[in-house]
């Protein structure tokens, strides 16, 4: 079964969340702390401090999107 993920990465150098949604986690997590991600390289190192799964990508992107906004990001906070 395949699963899709939403996430969330913690700078550890600051102050600075990202969340992002990915089929591979451990891969898409790797590929992030070894500087291949423009968004996230000038912010290394990232700690994992959130994910999600979900059966459809369609959902897994919808949350992500959810995440992004104003509400979802209190709702983060709530983590």
């Amino acid at each position: 079964m395949k699963f899709y993920y939403v996430y969330v990465l913690q700078s550890l150098s600051r102050d600075w969340i990202y969340v992002g949604s990915t089929g591979d986690l451990r891969k898409r997590f790797k590929s992030h702390n070894n500087g291949e991600n423009l968004s996230t390289k000038g912010y290394m190192p990232l700690k994992l401090i959130f994910y999600e799964a979900y059966l459809s990508k369609k959902d897994a992107i919808r949350r992500e999107e959810y995440f992004k906004t104003t509400k979802g990001k209190t709702t983060l906070v709530l983590y």
